[in-house]
């Protein structure tokens, strides 16, 4: 933990010089940005940037056990997504105005690119604190939220925290073509043990109702769900296209869960004036399980923000989930 708290530190130490000189500085980072082909990093939705996407007074790298959690966007200047497919978690959330947001967790392995990468929220810190030692990569997040992240148990790796581990494509405009080569950042995948999430793969419980198709709406997005046969996994389709990657593979989870959960304003807004909503995965609630083309009516329970989420039937018997991806749509509680 040692070396984490190192990381910390840095961060906090280099985000204070940066708010005292950022001004003075902004103008001749972008010209050596430009000039030396580096990365700016954003600082929260509103695409600005500062920084040069170098860390040259880093002293550790992320452990070679670390899950990786990459914030990505999720708007439809954002669409196609890369590398989407190959998480073996995606959380999806809502955040200002009604959109969503969504957070793909690496463990088993690791894509070439992941993006577009996007800014961190208060409610990514109590999801992540199940994981041990957790790496969030994100674009950044508001000043106010930075305090917290670097207190966070985590590795927060934003563009200017790496040494050359984001970039910028050229497909897609500015703040939605940040992208993430996770090699870069971690050495190798911690594999499938790092997912301390409390989930259990295994044979399908009795009952069920067939499924062929479900959807999640939130004030401003929705996600589709629909069963293949062909495939045996769902099929996902955002705001009603389907969800193709940039490397054209449909993203295709085995199992979604729709968990139903507390969302509530948070005390942070973002650069409009919109309040963040906070997702609440702490606590207990009802789900829908997915899988095999059948609805499960479910119970969730995470006791503490330490803790892995446990699924159970309404019987109280363990909720298995199928082998594969794992899609998490957060939606408010009814």
């Amino acid at each position: 933990m040692s070396g984490m708290s190192t990381v910390c530190r840095g961060s906090r130490a280099r985000r204070a010089e940066r708010g005292a000189t950022v001004g003075a500085l902004l103008a001749a980072v972008v010209t050596g940005a430009l000039l030396a082909g580096c990365t700016m990093t954003g600082t929260g939705d509103d695409g600005r940037g500062q920084g040069n996407g170098r860390r040259d007074d880093r002293t550790s790298a992320p452990p070679a056990g670390s899950v990786l959690a990459v914030k990505i966007d999720n708007v439809s200047a954002a669409r196609p997504q890369t590398g989407l497919d190959a998480a073996d978690i995606v959380y999806a959330e809502q955040v200002e105005g009604g959109l969503s947001r969504l957070m793909a967790v690496y463990a088993t392995k690791f894509p070439e690119a992941v993006g577009p990468v996007r800014s961190a929220r208060e409610s990514d810190l109590e999801l992540l604190r199940q994981f041990d030692e957790p790496t969030l990569a994100f674009s950044g997040a508001q000043g106010k939220l930075l305090p917290l992240i670097d207190r966070a148990p985590l590795h927060a790796e934003t563009p200017e925290d790496t040494d050359g581990a984001y970039f910028r494509g050229d497909e897609k405009p500015v703040p939605h073509n940040l992208y993430l080569r996770p090699d870069d950042l971690i050495d190798s995948p911690p594999g499938p043990d790092a997912l301390t999430t409390g989930f259990r793969f295994g044979p399908a419980p009795s009952g069920g109702t067939p499924e062929d198709s479900r959807t999640v709406r939130y004030p401003a997005a929705r996600f589709t769900f629909t069963w293949s046969g062909d495939r045996e996994r769902w099929l996902v389709s955002m705001d009603g296209t389907p969800t193709i990657t940039t490397d054209d593979v449909r993203v295709a989870p085995a199992t979604v869960i729709v968990q139903r959960v507390t969302v509530r304003a948070s005390r942070f807004h973002d650069y409009l004036g919109n309040n963040t909503p906070y997702t609440e995965t702490v606590g207990s609630g009802r789900a829908e399980v997915l899988r095999d083309g059948k609805v499960f009516d479910a119970k969730w329970e995470r006791k503490s923000a330490t803790d892995g989420t446990t699924f159970t039937t309404t019987d109280g018997e363990p909720m298995n989930f199928a082998k594969g991806q794992v899609w998490v749509v957060y939606t408010g509680a009814r």
